[in-house]
């Protein structure tokens, strides 16, 4: 075998378990939370996307959950 051939896969395999995510799924990820979100806004009555001004606490706590949801999904971000 080659030593650039050698080197090559070297640094190829070291490097695989630090891939944690891809794009893919990180927008599987925002997507899943989104749907969480829409049914919990129409678990409430609401439609989701809409601005609602003094909006009541169950959708303040939909809000508060779709946030902790991005952030897990930030988390797993791509990283190459």
């Amino acid at each position: 075998m080659n030593l650039k051939r050698l080197v090559a896969l070297t640094i190829t395999v070291s490097a695989a378990p630090l891939v944690m995510a891809g794009p893919i799924a990180y927008a599987l990820c925002q997507m899943g939370c989104n749907v969480l979100a829409y049914a919990c806004y129409a678990g409430v009555g609401f439609t989701f996307g809409m601005t609602i001004i003094g909006a009541p606490p169950t959708i303040l706590a939909c809000n508060a959950s779709l946030g902790t949801c991005m952030a897990a999904c930030a988390a797993t971000a791509p990283i190459p």
